[in-house]
């Protein structure tokens, strides 16, 4: 398994005040983000002897952006962001709300190899 929440959270707070892997507490700083892990999975494994070595990883991101006006360039901003760390955007999809907040989901995929940390897209 590998752990890349770090990596998305670091470089999402650098572009945005309102990061978090939980449902935003605080809807004064708009826009608020929210990052989820939804599947991080074993593409690749070996077997040697008794050991067993996941080379591979398959990793989908949910990211959530509430705004009161457009969330869309703050979707561009996110696409460029996550696309930077080597994650494909898979969708992107407005979300109507009755909460009076703009929302917008996104989500991203991508495969890890566990040991170099390099991204790929196999489709």
């Amino acid at each position: 398994m590998i752990n890349v929440k770090d990596e998305i959270f670091t470089a999402l707070s650098r572009q945005f005040d309102n990061v978090s892997d939980q449902y935003p507490e605080d809807f004064v700083k708009l826009p608020a983000i929210q990052y989820i892990e939804e599947e991080n999975k074993v593409l690749e494994h070996t077997f040697s002897g008794k050991q067993v070595k996941e080379d591979k990883s398959q990793i989908r991101y949910r990211i959530d952006i509430w705004d009161e006006k457009s969330t869309s360039p703050t979707a561009v901003t996110v696409d460029d962001v996550i696309s930077n760390l080597g994650l494909v955007r898979t969708q992107c999809m407005d979300n109507p709300s009755a909460s009076g907040f703009r929302h917008k989901i996104m989500r991203y995929e991508g495969i890890i190899d566990n040991d170099t940390k390099q991204v790929f897209w196999n489709k």
